[in-house]
């Protein structure tokens, strides 16, 4: 059985690779396709139809907002067959993905994931290197790229990445920094090897042990105690000298940052802004973002103090600021959707749908907050009396997702609500069951169930 497989992927992979050399691209997607199936281990095989999946979308596939909704459904497909560790089947579905776009940032993450599920970095980097030789001009791609390469240790390849990266996108401050750690760590490697049986060892590549200390304690993932203060000597050294470095404002801020030490973390963060000059989005979300960490912080500690009532008013306050926040960030960044789509969220929680219905209405073209937005909105419809409009964004969103998520449920919760508030028990009665397979202690799924189901019994009695 085994021998017929490998003659059938051997002949799989001839018909495609003559397929491929002749531009018949399609019929070598098919061949090879048919060869991974038969013969999944073998990496050059993948390697051809990798190659093949490249050329044939190039020159026949399809973009737009339709094959867009169903390349998502499809990766939705693939990180549920992750999550339930099914890591082969997962490959499989990659493939049909990669087929229809290979050149796709998030098509390419989700093939990665499942080849890394199913214990196969090998094939992961092949798709990985496939679009590395194809993304000179797609900076989305490249940056995917990179941060594969960095998660794998691959300094060299993580370090070319955002060389190109880089002319890409001159004067980006994040990309130039993560070129220079690259760079660092692929020279820190390369010495490593040199260096090994040799007298002295990896310590003759530092000057000297102070040096050794600082790189020491900035390669950790968090920096505590005597590495803290050595390294916050140094950024306020750095900073001192280099007033405009916004890197090592940035890195000194988050060693605080890791460290709880919010307040002067927000200091930090808003000295960087005033010193750049110019609006700086990482800048204002850091800030933005270790504001409310510290407002958490006091709030916990005034509730451990006993002191309720304070802590009431401090919630209150981070909540204000959170609204006043998003509401100069959206000014400052018109064109950021996720900032609509989270000042749409605070519009709704305090009840001003029309002004809510604003900003989510916008927030639906960003792809990662589409559906969550088009909740939202059916609710602002729904408690404007619209529910027909809300029914219709509640349909639209449940189509979208394949799996019964957390999303989904309270989508079809609200369904059903709508339905039974509509006097259609029935039809109220099948969306609470949906849920109910998947959640028993959904809300209060169970009493909703029950009374429904005895007021159909009363009907039909």
């Amino acid at each position: 059985m085994a021998v017929d497989l490998a003659q059938k992927a051997q002949n799989f992979t001839n018909r495609g690779r003559q397929a491929l050399e002749t531009g018949k691209y399609d019929l070598a997607v098919d061949m090879l396709m048919e060869a991974v199936s038969a013969a999944p281990d073998v990496l050059e095989t993948r390697k051809l139809l990798r190659a093949a999946q490249i050329a044939n979308f190039r020159k026949n596939g399809k973009t737009g907002f339709g094959a867009k909704l169903t390349y998502m459904m499809a990766r939705q497909k693939i990180m549920g067959l992750v999550k339930k560790g099914q890591g082969v089947e997962a490959m499989a579905e990659a493939e049909k993905l990669l087929s229809l776009n290979p050149m796709d940032p998030d098509n390419i993450e989700a093939a990665v994931k499942a080849a890394e599920a199913a214990g196969k970095a090998d094939h992961a980097a092949i798709t990985v290197e496939a679009a590395y030789e194809c993304s000179n001009k797609d900076p989305g791609l490249l940056e995917r790229v990179a941060t594969y390469y960095t998660m794998a240790k691959r300094w060299d390849k993580a370090r070319d990445a955002y060389r190109k990266l880089s002319e890409l996108k001159p004067g980006d401050q994040r990309i130039l920094q993560m070129l220079k750690n690259a760079e660092a760590q692929a020279t820190m490697n390369a010495g490593w090897n040199d260096s090994v049986g040799k007298k002295g060892g990896f310590q003759n590549l530092i000057a000297n042990k102070e040096q050794a200390a600082k790189l020491d304690a900035a390669n950790k993932a968090v920096v505590t105690g005597d590495d803290a203060e050595l390294l916050i000597a140094e950024k306020l050294q750095q900073i001192a000298s280099e007033p405009k470095n916004m890197n090592a404002r940035r890195a000194l801020a988050r060693i605080y940052i890791q460290g709880k030490r919010y307040y002067e973390a927000i200091e930090v963060l808003q000295q960087a802004i005033e010193a750049s000059g110019t609006m700086d989005p990482e800048l204002d979300r850091m800030l933005s973002q270790t504001t409310v960490q510290y407002y958490d912080q006091q709030i916990a500690a005034l509730r451990e103090q006993g002191q309720a009532e304070e802590a009431d008013q401090m919630e209150a306050n981070k909540n204000q600021f959170v609204f006043d926040d998003l509401s100069q960030r959206v000014e400052r960044y018109p064109n950021d959707l996720h900032l609509r789509y989270e000042l749409g969220k605070q519009y709704f929680t305090y009840g001003y749908y029309d002004d809510a219905l604003t900003h989510l209405q916008l927030a639906q073209k960003s792809p990662k907050d589409r559906l969550s937005a088009l909740y939202y909105l059916a609710m602002c419809f729904i408690y404007q009396g619209q529910t027909d409009m809300g029914v219709m964004q509640l349909e639209t969103a449940r189509d979208a997702i394949p799996t019964m998520d957390d999303l989904k449920k309270k989508i079809v919760y609200q369904l059903g609500l709508c339905a039974e508030s509509a006097g259609d028990l029935e039809k109220a009665y099948q969306y609470y069951k949906d849920v109910y397979s998947t959640d028993v202690g959904f809300e209060d799924l169970s009493e909703r169930m029950l009374a429904v189901s005895q007021a159909l019994k009363a009907q039909q009695g």
